[in-house]
């Protein structure tokens, strides 16, 4: 065979687009190998390689590892490459699920940080809240005096669901009376989770700040009732205790930021 009518490592590369240094381990490796060298060494590929080599080609873009792909090519078949094609989906799926999730967290957490960074601390408002949905955990039982008990068992009741613990959780109470009975001691638990199957309202809140650590809400529930009763509000639903930046931005776990939301009307219009 005339090395005029084959193509150099230099060419293959070019035309395949794979570079000469994989070409070369994939030599090493006896997983693909030149057609022939010259007498001072040199690789050389033929026409028909350069469509062989998509086999490798094919398989390395759905991330088939190179045993695999070395063990395959050994004895190829259209049923092994059926079975191959199809666990390597599954593993795809896996991997899709796992990006998803991630994407999830980093785009959940990066809404809540920028939000604290826009907020006042010690602010109180009254503002239009979106849709979001969530994941709420069992009822809390706080009668052993551990607040971390009921946290715990809030954790193993999301990773039993599938719900990954690194989202985001709060603290939601059934009502405003409840919040500024046992402030700190929420009814349940909830995630921030984009798949969750529960949901805050959208709707108008009552949205107060404040700083400290989890179940330390200072002067909070006080504020926002004056606040309420100064403007004429009525508290028409669940209390949403989040915090905005936590141990994820902040090493000081005493100044923790705090966002507590209640969906509210006007007074007047409740007793109507």
């Amino acid at each position: 065979m005339n090395e005029h009518d084959l193509f150099s490592i230099k060419k293959f590369s070019e035309i395949t687009g794979i570079t000469q240094a994989a070409l070369r381990h994939y030599d090493s490796a006896e997983l693909f190998q030149p057609i022939m060298r010259n007498a001072k060494g040199y690789r050389f590929y033929s026409v028909r390689q350069a469509v062989a080599i998509n086999f490798i080609n094919v398989l390395k873009s759905v991330n088939v590892p190179m045993r695999e792909i070395s063990e395959i090519k050994k004895n190829k078949s259209p049923e092994k490459m059926l079975g191959l094609l199809r666990k390597q989906a599954f593993k795809l799926n896996q991997e899709l699920y796992r990006l998803q999730q991630a994407y999830g967290i980093i785009h959940t957490y990066c809404e809540m940080i920028q939000e604290g960074l826009n907020a006042r601390e010690d602010a109180i408002s009254v503002c239009w809240i979106e849709a979001v949905p969530i994941e709420l955990g069992p009822s809390n039982d706080f009668s052993s005096g551990y607040f971390y008990e009921s946290f715990f068992g809030f954790l193993e009741q999301m990773i039993d669901s599938k719900v990954d613990p690194a989202y985001p959780a709060g603290g939601f109470y059934k009502n405003m009376t409840d919040f500024a009975n046992t402030p700190g001691k929420p009814s349940q638990y909830f995630s921030y989770v984009p798949s969750g199957k529960d949901k805050k309202e959208a709707g108008r809140y009552l949205v107060a700040y404040t700083r400290g650590y989890y179940g330390d809400l200072g002067d909070a529930p006080d504020r926002m009732l004056a606040y309420a009763h100064e403007n004429e509000l009525a508290f028409t639903g669940p209390v949403y205790e989040m915090y905005l930046h936590d141990e994820i931005t902040i090493d000081d776990c005493d100044r923790y930021l705090i966002q507590i939301s209640v969906p509210i009307e006007n007074a007047n219009k409740t007793n109507n």
